[in-house]
C-alpha cells in the first residue's frame, strides 16, 4: 500500500495499524485510512484540515465499537465513523499557538478515551485527560507536574516553575485490567537543559506513573530520570508481564529508558526490583539511590566549553515499542549508543524550551538489537548492526519489534531491512529489504486461514503471507 505524494509530512508512516473484521485502520498526521486487509485496497480516507502544529508523526488510532479516534498535529481529538470515515465530532485538547501538538493514539478503556499532549518549545504544562467516547466531553484531567499544596511540589523551586515545567505525556498509556491501572510515561521537564533554573527532582516529569483510569488519580510513581537535564524523557513503552521471582508470582513492569537504564518494577505498587544499564556507554550519573532511581552527576550538565554525554539526545532507546516473549521470558529492543557534546550559552530574557543550549554529535559505539533477561537485567544476546559505529541511527528509525508464538522475532535493521530472528539466540532466519528503513511497529494477523505480517517503511505498508 503506497499512500501517495503529500500524504505524509517527512514521508514516514509511524502508525501501528488496527486490524478489525478484515479491515486495517491506520493514520498519519492529518490523515486516517481504512483499507481491505486482504488486498490493500482503500475503503476510505479521512483528511483533517489542519491549522498547523508539529507534523513529526502520528502513531495510530483508538477504537470504541464502530468509532475511531485520531489526535491531530494542531491539538484536536477527532472521532470518525469506522464504516465510512466520516467525522462524528472533534474537540480541542490544547492550543497550537502555545506550541502544543499531538502524536499519540488515543487509548480506549471502557467509556474513557485517554489522550495526551506533546510540545516542549514553550514553558507550558503537560497533562493527560479522559474524554467521553460518545460526546467527546472531558471527564478528568491529570497534570504531570504538581500544583501549589500538592505532593511533589517540594521538588520544584516554586509553584510557578512546577506549573510551567512540561512533562508532556506524548506516548499512549498502557492498561492493566486486573489492577484497573493505567501506566503513563511522562516527558522531560522545562526548560529542557537549564537544570539550574528548576533545582530539585522535578516530579512527575521523566517518570512512570500509575493512575486510576476512572478518576485520573495517581496510585504510585517511579522517576526514571530525576532532574533530567538532557532531554531524556521517560516516554518509552512500559512492558507488562507476569513472572515467578524467588518462587513467588509477581505482576511486573519493565522499561528500557532513553537514558540507558533498564528498570523492573512491581506494577501493583511501583517498588523497584532491578535497576541496571542495558548499553555500555552511559556516563551521566553518579550512582543509584535507595529507590533504584539514577543519581545524576551535575558535572555532566551542559556548560560553557561543552560536556561529553552518552547516550546522545536520541537516547539509548526511544518511542518505538520493545517486545516481551512469554516463552523465552526475554525482552527485546533496538538500541543505539552515541556521544554528544552539550554546550550552554547565555541568553537575554527568560529561558524556556531548549534556549541557551546547543549540542554536537561526535560519533558512537553503534546500534544493536538486544535481548534482556528481566529477572536479572542482564543481556542474553546482542546482534550488532555493522556500519553504524560513527553515526548510529536514532533507535526509533529502526521501528518497533514483534515477537510471535511461532518462535520468531521481527525487527527493523539499518539499510531498509525487515529481519526475522530466532528469539532464543538472535540468529537471523529470514530478511527482506525496502527502499526506506522500517518506520512503525510490525503486526501480524490471521484472515481467511492465512497469516500476514505487516510493516511500514517510509510512506508504504508492506504485507507478507506466512508460508505454512
Amino acid at each position: 500500500i503506497r499512500l501517495g505524494p503529500g500524504a505524509l509530512a517527512g514521508g514516514l508512516l509511524k502508525s501501528t495499524p488496527l486490524f478489525v473484521n478484515g479491515v486495517l485502520y491506520f493514520s498519519a498526521p492529518d490523515h486516517a485510512w481504512a483499507v481491505d486487509a486482504r488486498n490493500g485496497k482503500e475503503i476510505w480516507h479521512f483528511f483533517w484540515k489542519t491549522s498547523g502544529g508539529d507534523h513529526i508523526g502520528n502513531r495510530g488510532l483508538g477504537m470504541y465499537g464502530r468509532w475511531l479516534y485520531l489526535e491531530t498535529p494542531d491539538g484536536y481529538v477527532v472521532s470518525l465513523d469506522a464504516g465510512t470515515g466520516k467525522e462524528r465530532w472533534h474537540k480541542q485538547i490544547a492550543d497550537v499557538r502555545a506550541e502544543y501538538f499531538a502524536t499519540s493514539p488515543p487509548i480506549v478503556i471502557r467509556d474513557h478515551v485517554i489522550v495526551g499532549v506533546s510540545g516542549d518549545a514553550l514553558d507550558v504544562p503537560g497533562w493527560l485527560e479522559s474524554r467521553d467516547p460518545e460526546t467527546g466531553e472531558i471527564q478528568w484531567k491529570w497534570y504531570t507536574t504538581p500544583r501549589a499544596g500538592e505532593s511533589g511540589i517540594e521538588t520544584w523551586p516554586d509553584a510557578y516553575a512546577a506549573e510551567h515545567g512540561g512533562g508532556m505525556p506524548w506516548q499512549p498509556v498502557t492498561y492493566d485490567p486486573d489492577l484497573n491501572l493505567i501506566y503513563a510515561t511522562t516527558g522531560n521537564p522545562n526548560p529542557v537543559y537549564r537544570g539550574d533554573l528548576r533545582k530539585g527532582a522535578n516530579l512527575y516529569t521523566a517518570s512512570i506513573v500509575a493512575l486510576n483510569p476512572d478518576k485520573g488519580k495517581m496510585a504510585w510513581y517511579f522517576q526514571s530520570s530525576p532532574h533530567d537535564t538532557h532531554d531524556w524523557d521517560a516516554a518509552q513503552v512500559p512492558v507488562l508481564f507476569d513472572l515467578n521471582l524467588n518462587g513467588q508470582p509477581r505482576k511486573l513492569l519493565a522499561q528500557a529508558s532513553r537514558n540507558g537504564f533498564f528498570f523492573m518494577l512491581d506494577r501493583t505498587n511501583g517498588q523497584n526490583l532491578i535497576t541496571t544499564t542495558f548499553v555500555e556507554s552511559p556516563n551521566w550519573f553518579k550512582g543509584v539511590d535507595e529507590r533504584g532511581q539514577p543519581d545524576p552527576n551535575p558535572e555532566k550538565d551542559s556548560q560553557l566549553g561543552g560536556t561529553l554525554i552518552s547516550p546522545n539526545n536520541g537516547g539509548a532507546a526511544n518511542w518505538t515499542p520493545p517486545t516481551y516473549d512469554p516463552e523465552t521470558e526475554l525482552i527485546y529492543l533496538n538500541t543505539a549508543q552515541g556521544y554528544e557534546i552539550h554546550y550552554q550559552y547565555k541568553t537575554d530574557g527568560p529561558s524556556f524550551g531548549s534556549s541557551g543550549h546547543i549540542s554536537q554529535a561526535v560519533g558512537g559505539i553503534g546500534a544493536s538489537l538486544r535481548a534482556i533477561d528481566p529477572k536479572t537485567g542482564k543481556l542474553r544476546w546482542v546482534h550488532k548492526y555493522a556500519g553504524t559505529e560513527w553515526n548510529p541511527p536514532r533507535p526509533e528509525h529502526l521501528g518497533g519489534l514483534l515477537s510471535t508464538a511461532g518462535k520468531l522475532l521481527f525487527a527493523g535493521a539499518p539499510g531498509g531491512f525487515l529481519v526475522a530472528y530466532n528469539p532464543e539466540t538472535g540468529r537471523q532466519l529470514w530478511h527482506t529489504s525496502f527502499d526506506r528503513d522500517v518506520s512503525n511497529t510490525p503486526i501480524t494477523y490471521m484472515l481467511d486461514g492465512v497469516q500476514y505480517v505487516l510493516a511500514a517503511a517510509g510512506d508504504t505498508l508492506y504485507a507478507f503471507r506466512v508460508q505454512q
